[in-house]
Formats: C-alpha cells, sequence, structure tokens
C-alpha cells in the first residue's frame, strides 16, 4: 500500500479527506487475495473510493470486478471512470453504469458529481476514456473553483493544461506501472497515452496541479509482475500547515 499526504490549499483546517485510489483490477473471479485487498481498503476507513477504469479480465468478463466492488465500503461514496478495456469489450457506456451501480458504484462518463464531506464542498469529475479534448472542454465547462475538484481519468497523458486552474487532484491508472520492471530501468512497454508517466506523484501544468498515477491491483496479458507490486493508494488531503504553499 502507499500512503501519500497532499497539502490542497481549499482543505481547511482538520482531519482533512482520506481518498483510497485504486485502478486496473482486471479481474475474472474473485480470488483470496483480492478479498483481502477489499477487507484492507475498508479497514483504512476512506472518506471516498475512486477507480480508474480497466475492471475487466482477459475473459472480458466483469463478474469477478463486481464481486470485488461489492465489498468495498465509503460513507462518501465510490465513483469510477470507464478505462480502454471496458471498450475493447464493449461494455461501456449505460449497460456499464448500470452493473456498476448494482455494485454500489457510480460510473461518471464526462460527468461532475458533487458532494459535501465534512463541510467541504467536492466535484468528482470523471473524463472517459481516452481524456479527448472534447470531454476535456466538457468537464471544464462544468468545474467551478470554488470547489475541491478532483479529477479521475483512466489515462495519465491528456491535455491537463485545459484543467488548469481548475482541477486540484487528477488521479490515474492505465499504465500498471510497467508491469514487469528491472531496478532502476524505465519499463520496457508503456500502453498508449501513458509516457511519460509510469507510477506514482508528479505535478503538472504550470499550476502545478498533483497527477497520481496508480500500478493497479490486477494484470494484463500475463499475469505477473516483477519488481512493480499491485497498489492500493490512500490519499491524505490536508490544509497546508500555516505559511506552507499547497502542494
Amino acid at each position: 500500500m502507499e500512503k501519500r499526504q497532499l497539502s490542497i490549499a481549499k482543505i481547511p483546517p482538520g482531519p482533512g479527506l482520506r481518498i483510497v485510489h485504486l485502478s486496473d483490477l482486471h479481474l475474472r473471479s474473485l480470488p483470496n487475495h483480492f478479498a483481502a485487498a477489499a477487507a484492507t481498503v475498508n479497514q483504512l476507513r476512506p472518506d471516498l473510493i475512486l477507480l480508474t477504469g480497466d475492471y475487466l479480465d482477459q475473459a472480458r468478463r466483469l463478474d469477478g470486478a463486481i464481486s470485488f466492488m461489492r465489498l468495498l465500503k465509503a460513507d462518501g461514496g465510490i465513483f469510477a471512470v470507464q478505462g480502454n478495456w471496458e471498450y475493447w469489450a464493449r461494455l461501456e457506456g449505460e449497460p456499464l453504469r448500470r452493473k456498476l451501480a448494482a455494485a454500489g458504484v457510480e460510473l461518471l462518463i464526462d460527468e461532475r458529481r458533487d458532494l459535501l464531506i465534512r463541510g467541504i464542498p467536492l466535484s468528482i469529475l470523471g473524463i472517459d476514456y481516452p481524456s479527448a479534448s472534447d470531454s476535456l472542454e466538457k468537464i471544464k465547462r462544468t468545474a467551478q473553483t470554488d470547489r475541491l475538484n478532483i479529477v479521475l481519468s483512466h489515462v495519465p497523458a491528456f491535455g491537463h493544461d485545459t484543467l488548469a486552474p481548475l482541477a486540484d487532484l487528477i488521479l490515474s491508472g492505465h499504465t500498471h506501472g510497467g508491469q514487469i520492471r528491472l531496478p532502476g530501468v524505465r519499463p520496457l512497454y508503456l500502453p498508449r497515452f501513458s509516457a511519460p508517466f509510469v507510477s506514482g506523484l508528479y505535478r503538472v501544468t504550470t499550476n502545478r496541479i498533483p497527477l497520481y498515477v496508480n500500478r493497479g491491483l490486477g494484470t494484463s496479458v500475463l499475469p505477473l509482475r516483477f519488481f512493480c507490486p499491485p497498489e492500493i493508494a490512500l490519499l491524505q488531503l490536508q490544509s497546508p500547515p500555516a505559511g506552507q504553499l499547497p502542494y
């Protein structure tokens, strides 16, 4: 599990927000280690669980992912966007929305969802794969600068500048962190719409918006990882200490 603390100006003093970010499940069934991962997520008592795409397995079935999602709990809700695998399987759009809703997950397709958690007005902005310019413009028109704006995009490499200065945090997946790595060497392969991002925390645009790229919980093509473990990300959003700049 990865833990990150992010200071964001729109977070008032106090406990802040606890967000669990998950991505790239690629689940066929519900193996024991995924059930254990769900239990770990719930023990973290997140305010929000945010999912950034690619829930299907190699056989393009969703059953395992739905079983996993049903185990997750977050008082503020669970929100998701689509990835490329959902499109490859032709299980995107409204059919996917209905299936995820039955598991307690709200799918956002170029949509904004407003929440109020501990007095913090925030918006989840879900950008559809592949975060093309029309999706970005649509989200940009709906966003409000006086709200905490958390952007979900399956892919990390897109026109971030379009969202500046509206976005306060961007969450992505897609890369698997390279999945198979050699120590100290960049991944031999990253999928389209990844580079230069691999995994972890980046700053994008002149506003230095934090972009977090999750390595994912599952695998694709090859059922193994090497020097690239699966990831549950716990992001603690908090008010900047007095005299400190945000981020």
